[in-house]
């Protein structure tokens, strides 16, 4: 409490005017300024009371000027919902995305009802109007999130995770079940071992035996396209992986349908790459398969059920290799 003005007792309010804190106040008190009474702040609305030295109850201190705040206004808590909604929708857009595991093709390295954060960045093709953005084109054992190549039987192209076995001017075969690229056998420790009670001709020997084509069965089995234009790309016993064009593979060799069944998968169509597990949940493989109300509904009950039961906790925040 400044020591001018012992006289000028009372309650005011009013407006801290000039740089030097001098402050017109109105209250019990008669109003006229006061010097260096408050912070030197202009416009700043005080409300206070005032006491002489004398005036002031012995043990109790003089109460110190109270700043009024001003209320957010409808409007301004408005505009901040909507900032972090388009922030939000950025990220989801550009950067970043959620995706859930839809079938077995690739266990155990990923299970049906894993929900992963998706990198939609690094693996795009390169923009000028983010330089500062880190890109590099899809490397071999990637694991990827792409778009199927083939349309299904409704039209549509599902979103798929595999893992990048071939890159552009690659040559792969297989032989019982071991990956050669470029004449070089690949380490490959967590895919299916190949064993004589699942080894398949066409799986674990491709591309020695030709796809047959399954056009009663568009997107689940052999388009005739890729089984017409499978020759083209044979030389000497290998697959020539063409410009521009990926071939996946899912680590659950003999339950995958991949690049086998339904050819390469165009640049284009790769979407990014899953970073890490943010939840899994003990899920049916048909479950993503099922449409309707009356199945959400169900689904959504079942899972507010046993969240803490079938939460597969262990793989929370698991990375992605």
């Amino acid at each position: 409490m400044p020591e001018g003005n012992p006289k000028l007792t009372g309650c005011y309010h009013g407006t801290v005017t000039d740089d030097e804190g001098h402050a017109s106040l109105y209250g019990s008190g008669s109003p006229k300024p006061i010097p260096q009474l408050f912070a030197k702040t202009k416009s700043t609305r005080l409300i206070g009371c005032i006491m002489s030295r004398k005036s002031a109850p012995p043990g109790h201190p003089v109460p110190e000027p109270i700043e009024e705040r001003v209320a957010e206004t409808p409007m301004e808590a408005l505009s901040s919902i909507c900032a972090v909604l388009v922030v939000g929708l950025f990220v989801l857009t550009f950067l970043g995305g959620n995706f859930v595991i839809p079938s077995g093709s690739m266990e155990k390295t990923l299970l049906v009802g894993d929900h992963q954060v998706v990198d939609r960045i690094t693996l795009a093709p390169s923009a000028k109007w983010m330089p500062l953005v880190h890109y590099r084109e899809p490397q071999r054992n990637d694991i990827v999130v792409f778009l199927k190549p083939v349309a299904d039987s409704n039209g549509e192209h599902l979103i798929l995770v595999k893992r990048l076995i071939g890159v552009p001017g690659d040559h792969l075969h297989l032989r019982n079940g071991i990956v050669i690229i470029n004449g070089v056998a690949q380490d490959q420790p967590r895919a299916q071992p190949t064993t004589p009670e699942n080894h398949t001709d066409f799986l674990d020997e491709f591309p020695s035996v030709p796809p047959n084509a399954t056009p009663g069965d568009p997107g689940d089995g052999t388009p005739e396209e890729w089984a017409v234009d499978f020759p083209n790309h044979i030389q000497n016993g290998d697959l020539v992986v063409p410009p521009g064009m990926y071939f996946m593979m899912g680590d659950n060799r003999h339950h995958s349908l991949d690049s086998r069944y339904w050819g390469f998968v165009p640049r284009e169509n790769i979407v990014g790459r899953p970073l890490f597990n943010y939840w899994s949940f003990i899920t049916p493989e048909d479950q993503l398969n099922k449409t309707g109300l009356g199945n959400q509904s169900a689904w959504m009950v079942h899972v507010a059920l046993h969240f803490l039961t079938d939460t597969r906790w262990a793989r929370t925040l698991h990375p992605v290799r």
